[in-house]
């Protein structure tokens, strides 16, 4: 039977648990649960005395593993553990020798080791021997489609509550950059009125800066809807706002949506929890769009459509095109998705 892997929240819930491990190698794609993780151990392992002399944090640029062997290998001063923290860990070179280290690690010791914009290979010998001696994580990328359900995860820790429309205004207006998206988040917080625990469109629009009436939210709804006027209401004011709208994220949240869309058709039950489950949304209520959007299109349409998007994206980017705008670009292809 293959081990399961721990989740971020596994992880968490030892460290509070004052259940440690000799190595932390946190790797992937998604740099918000390696620094979560890694913060963690830094803030909360050691006391404020302990940590003058036991926490050492090191960069795989300034390092090699011979050196962070060595590290490792020291004792603790007036402590029960010592913790190292290695960033930038991709840098450092011959990272398999770290492997014989691993056969003996010091459990005195909690090495954290954290390797951004990749992994391992887990075939190899290491990541064999990190997987006996401690933890291998990979912090993966955070799916469009799973956003919402993270806002509203993050923000309920908190006791806070986000409006449906609030938190998709969010989601895609930052997109899927954890890091930003929390600081956004954390933003709301703070700005929240006194004794207030809910978060309206409102407020979104008033403290992160997005248009609760133009935004790609409502472009979406518009399209959905096939409102003409709104959705060229909506262009309109993109192209006024060319720095709060960015063409590419516009026509990365249509292309996201009708790819969606299509496999929509394709599912065996076609309820919202049905198609939730094809997409591999959290919640529900989230195919509510997919399911009305079935009604306006049909699956030939969604195909050419999805084709358009591809081409506006192309112009986009001086492809075929010489002299049309964003603007245009967008009217142009907002056009054709409701023709």
């Amino acid at each position: 039977m293959a081990k399961q892997e721990l989740t971020c929240d596994d992880i968490l819930k030892e460290l509070k648990a004052k259940q440690y491990r000799p190595i932390y190698y946190l790797m992937g794609e998604e740099s918000y649960y390696i620094d979560l993780i890694a913060d963690y151990i830094a803030e909360h392992v050691l006391n404020e005395t302990e940590k003058e002399f036991n926490l050492t944090v090191m960069y795989g640029s300034d390092v090699d593993v011979a050196t962070m062997i060595n590290a490792a290998k020291r004792y603790p001063m007036m402590s029960e553990h010592q913790v190292v923290i290695v960033k930038e860990a991709q840098s450092i070179r011959n990272m398999e020798e770290l492997a014989y280290y691993l056969r003996k690690p010091l459990h005195s010791t909690i090495l954290v080791i954290c390797h951004k914009h990749g992994t391992l290979d887990r075939r190899k010998k290491l990541a064999v021997e990190i997987e006996k001696a401690g933890v291998l994580f990979e912090s993966k990328k955070c799916k469009e489609a799973q956003l919402p359900a993270f806002i509203t995860s993050y923000m309920k820790r908190k006791g806070i509550d986000m409006e449906p429309k609030a938190t998709s205004m969010l989601a895609d207006f930052v997109g899927a950059d954890l890091s930003r998206l929390t600081g956004e988040l954390e933003k709301l917080v703070i700005t929240l009125p006194a004794g207030s625990k809910r978060i309206t469109p409102e407020q979104i629009e008033k403290n992160i800066g997005i248009s609760k009436d133009y935004n790609n939210f409502e472009l979406k709804s518009a399209l959905i809807e096939k409102d003409v006027l709104k959705a060229n209401r909506i262009i309109k004011y993109f192209e006024e706002n060319p720095k709060t709208n960015p063409i590419q994220m516009t026509l990365s949240l249509l292309f996201s949506f009708y790819s969606n869309l299509m496999l929509a058709y394709y599912a065996p039950d076609k309820s919202e929890n049905g198609i939730a489950a094809m997409l591999g949304l959290k919640t529900p209520w989230q195919a509510r769009d997919y399911i009305a959007a079935m009604h306006k299109y049909s699956g030939v349409k969604t195909m050419k459509i999805i084709g358009e998007i591809r081409y506006a994206d192309a112009k986009s980017k001086g492809v075929e095109n010489s002299s049309q705008t964003e603007g245009d670009i967008l009217r142009e292809l907002v056009f054709k998705i409701l023709h």
